[in-house]
């Protein structure tokens, strides 16, 4: 939501879950963002979400459908999808079941004026009978599509043992990376010198 100059509300998205990060693709100035799915549905269902804003008041679906079209097993019902008519956006990108996705940013160095790489914190997971997450990933986004979609920087999580988990990310102005932990409670700076992993 946003305040208008007025001070009246606002709705810019509709049908979103549970969004921690969000930023502007530095092209388009459109808003993307992340957004947690819903639990106890299994390890492999519904997965987490990348959206973006093309229009002010899309809705993505939420309680009714989750990430690429899956009907919730009580909201997505007949007797719902009948009572709100809604048109949906489904998600633009799914990231997997339970990774957690928090903060995000694109990078503001990218070599290509038509391909721009978004990073996302990936909190992990914490009800799957096997850990997902826990690491960030780099996505490469161009004409508002991912074409590529890549762990960047992991570590954070050994077998079943995790001892950090990385919940936001920014771009400082040399080009570097800041990841904070709210586990193991540190900021990381990662240089475009450095390997990417953590240990």
């Amino acid at each position: 939501m946003k305040l208008d100059s007025d001070k009246q509300v606002t709705s810019v998205a509709n049908g979103v879950r549970n969004s921690v990060g969000f930023a502007w693709h530095p092209k388009s100035q459109q808003l993307w963002f992340t957004d947690n799915g819903r639990d106890h549905l299994g390890d492999y269902l519904p997965s987490d979400e990348l959206n973006h804003v093309e229009r002010e008041g899309e809705h993505f679906g939420y309680p009714f459908f989750h990430a690429q079209g899956l009907p919730d097993p009580h909201y997505g019902s007949a007797q719902y999808a009948n009572k709100h008519k809604y048109s949906y956006k489904p998600a633009t990108y799914k990231l997997g079941a339970h990774v957690a996705p928090l903060g995000m940013t694109f990078s503001t160095h990218s070599p290509n004026a038509h391909q721009h790489t978004l990073y996302i914190a990936e909190h992990g997971s914490w009800n799957s009978s096997q850990k997902v997450g826990y690491r960030v990933v780099a996505l490469e986004i161009k004409d508002n599509k991912v074409v590529s979609h890549k762990p960047f920087v992991t570590g954070w999580l050994n077998n079943e043992n995790h001892w950090g988990r990385p919940n936001d990310i920014i771009e400082d102005n040399d080009g570097s990376l800041l990841i904070s932990d709210d586990y193991a409670g540190v900021i990381y700076r990662l240089s475009k010198d450095k390997p990417p992993s953590i240990k």
